[in-house]
C-alpha cells in the first residue's frame, strides 16, 4: 500500500485536490499514489505539509519494507 494513498483515504481527500494544491497534474499525483513514479524530496515535503502530516508518515521504515517484500 502507498502511504500517500492511505493518508488521502483516511482524510477523505481526493487526488484531484492534492494535484491542485501541488500545482501538478492529476496524472502525476496518480502515478505517485500507484507507485509508478516517486516524488522528489521537495515534493514529498510539500505533500506532507499539505496533508498536515509528518514526512515520516509518508515513508516506509526498513521493517515495513521487509514485511511488504515478504508478502
Amino acid at each position: 500500500m502507498n502511504k500517500i494513498k492511505e493518508i488521502l483515504e483516511k482524510k477523505g481527500i481526493k487526488q484531484v485536490w492534492l494535484a491542485d494544491q501541488l500545482g501538478k497534474s492529476f496524472n502525476v499525483v496518480n502515478a505517485y499514489v500507484h507507485n509508478r513514479r516517486q516524488p522528489s524530496l521537495e515534493t514529498l515535503y510539500k505533500i506532507a505539509s499539505i496533508l498536515d502530516v509528518n514526512i515520516n508518515q509518508l515513508l516506509y521504515s526498513k521493517e515495513e519494507l521487509k514485511k511488504e517484500m515478504n508478502k
